[in-house]
C-alpha cells in the first residue's frame, strides 16, 4: 500500500503538472471509483479550476475556486497517471479527467488494479476534507508536534509496530516504513510502547521522518508496479531497504538473518540481533 513517501510523490507531480488547470470533463468509470460518503459526483467538477494540491499522512487532495476539494486515497493499488503520447495508457482507468488551459489539454486518469483506492469529493474543516479530520499530523505538517506526539505513544500500552501503524498519533507510517524505522532505532516490533524512554520514541520519530525523507527523495518504494508515479515511473527506495521484504537476507548492519514475524495480522521484518525483544 502507498505510503506517505509514495502519496507526497504523487502529491508533487500533481502539483508541477496540473495547477492552473481547469476540469473541463469528469468521468466515475467504475462503481467502487467514487467514495459512497462524497457530497457530490465527480461530474460535478466540471468547471472548476485546480488551484493547488495537499496532503495529510496518506491521503491526498487538489484544492479548487470551489468551496469543496477532491480528495483521494490511493489504498493498494491507486494510481494518477498523466496519459502521454509515447507512452502505453492506463488498462485500469477507475476515472478520468480532462483538463485544459489556453492552448493546452491534459488527460489525467485515476487509475487502480485492484479497486481499493477512492476518490471523494468534500468539504473542509481548517483546510482538511473530512475523510482526514481524524488523521493525526505526520512529521512533515506544520501542525506536527513532536511533544504532544512523544507523550501519545508513552501513555499507551501497545506494541511500538502497532502504534507507529496508528495514524491517529501519527500518519504517514504504514508497514514498509516501520520496519525501516525500527530497525534503524533498534528496536524489537514487538516492545511495549510503554517499556520505550522518552528519548528512545523520540528517536523512533526521528528515524521515521529520516527514512520517509530518503523515500521521497529517491522517489518512493514500488513493488510490481502497484506504485507509480504520474508519469509511470517507478521509485527507487526498494534498493534501499534494510529490513521490509528482506527475510533470510543479510542484515546491512552485522550480517545476521533478518527474519520475519506475523502478529495483528501483518508481516514485520527485523534482525534478531541488532533488534533484541529484552
Amino acid at each position: 500500500m502507498p505510503e506517505l513517501p509514495e502519496v507526497e510523490t504523487v502529491r508533487r507531480g500533481l502539483q508541477h503538472l496540473v495547477t492552473g488547470y481547469t476540469i473541463q470533463d469528469a468521468q466515475q468509470l467504475h462503481p467502487r471509483a467514487l467514495k459512497p460518503e462524497s457530497i457530490a459526483p465527480l461530474e460535478s467538477l466540471q468547471g472548476a479550476k485546480i488551484t493547488g494540491t495537499n496532503r495529510r499522512g496518506k491521503f491526498m487532495w487538489l484544492t479548487l475556486n470551489r468551496p469543496y476539494v477532491l480528495v483521494a486515497h490511493l489504498g493498494m493499488s491507486g494510481q494518477f497517471l498523466i496519459h502521454q503520447k509515447n507512452r502505453p495508457h492506463a488498462t485500469h482507468i477507475r476515472a478520468h479527467f480532462t483538463l485544459a488551459k489556453p492552448l493546452r489539454t491534459k488527460e489525467l486518469v485515476f487509475n487502480d488494479q485492484r479497486t481499493f483506492g477512492w476518490l471523494s469529493v468534500e468539504e473542509t474543516t481548517k483546510s482538511i476534507p473530512t475523510s482526514a479530520q481524524h488523521i493525526a499530523p505526520d512529521p512533515f505538517d506544520p501542525l506536527f508536534d513532536k511533544a504532544a506526539t512523544i507523550n501519545n505513544y508513552r501513555k499507551r500500552t501497545i506494541k511500538i509496530k502497532t502504534a507507529l501503524l496508528n495514524q491517529e498519533i501519527m500518519s504517514g507510517v504504514g508497514n514498509i516504513y516501520a520496519d525501516e524505522t525500527l530497525w534503524r532505532a533498534k528496536i524489537h516490533p514487538e516492545v511495549s510502547t510503554a517499556d520505550l524512554s522518552k528519548k528512545k520514541i523520540e528517536s523512533v520519530i526521528d528515524f521515521a521522518t529520516e527514512v520517509m525523507q530518503e523515500a521521497i527523495n529517491k522517489g518512493g518504494t514500488s513493488f510490481a508496479d502497484l506504485y507509480i508515479n504520474v508519469n509511470g515511473e517507478s521509485g527507487f527506495f526498494e534498493q534501499s531497504l534494510a529490513a521490509y521484504g528482506q527475510e533470510d537476507e543479510p542484515c546491512p548492519r552485522c550480517g545476521t538473518l533478518i527474519r520475519r514475524i506475523t502478529f495483528g495480522q501483518r508481516s514485520s521484518h527485523f534482525c534478531p540481533r541488532c533488534q533484541r525483544r529484552k
